[in-house]
This record gives structure tokens, C-alpha cells and sequence, in this order.
């Protein structure tokens, strides 16, 4: 248990200093993280590099809010979202673009595990369930 509790108290440091000043993931921070690595062969390298990544793929996942629309949102509107995000979280935030034609108009915003539902098939979706 103690070995299990080092790899990932490893792997979340790891994740630190794939971070520049402004606390955002960059793909060299990631490199000399990874280069690093491969200079020092830790042993439990596999088990390390798996809890890395699975830390990594959630703090990335912090930093990006996905936004689903019905049709291609505009970069200044996706600039607008990240912006508004950022404000929210206190911490830089990322815009990533989805179509989804199912949503009629409007937006849904996925943050790491939160959710903003902000189209009009979710409001269509929420009516229908106060009137059951």
C-alpha cells in the first residue's frame, strides 16, 4: 500500500510541473515531464505513468470546457465561453467547439464533471419533466 500511495503522490507532482506559470497543461511541459522520466527509469514506471495519465486527463479535463451547438460557433464566441469560464473558476479555461444537431439552439458547456445546459432541447427536456 505504502509503494501504491508513492506512485501516486509521483504522478500528481508529475502533473504540477507539467503546468507553466499560468497553471496550464502544455504539451512541452509534458515532454521534459515525460524526458525526465525516461532519464531517472523510476521503478513501477508502468504503474506510474498510468496514474500520470489518468491524473493528467482530469486536469485537463478541468481546463477545457467542451461546448456543444447545433451549428459552428464563432472563435469570438468561443473566446467569449472561455473567458466567462475562466472568470467562474478562477483559472484559465479553454474553449473546444462540438456540433451536435440534436440541440435545436442554444449550448451545452461541460467543465471537468460540471454541466451548463443552456439549449433549447434541454429546456424542452426540463418542461417535460415538471409536467409528468
Amino acid at each position: 500500500m505504502q509503494r501504491h500511495q508513492k506512485v501516486i503522490q509521483l504522478a500528481k507532482k508529475m502533473v504540477l510541473l507539467s503546468k507553466d506559470r499560468e497553471g496550464v497543461i502544455t504539451e512541452s511541459r509534458v515532454g521534459e515531464v515525460l524526458a525526465g522520466l525516461r532519464q531517472v527509469q523510476p521503478p513501477h514506471h508502468l504503474l506510474l505513468l498510468r496514474k500520470y495519465w489518468s491524473y493528467l486527463r482530469r486536469e485537463i479535463a478541468l481546463q477545457t470546457a467542451e461546448v456543444a451547438s447545433p451549428a459552428a460557433l464563432s472563435p469570438e464566441a468561443l473566446e467569449a465561453i472561455a473567458q466567462h469560464y475562466t472568470k467562474i473558476y478562477d483559472r484559465p479555461i479553454q474553449a473546444v467547439a462540438t456540433q451536435d444537431a440534436s440541440l435545436i439552439a442554444g449550448v451545452r458547456v461541460s467543465v471537468g464533471d460540471d454541466r451548463y445546459d443552456a439549449s433549447v432541447l434541454g429546456r424542452l427536456k426540463r418542461l417535460a419533466e415538471r409536467v409528468h
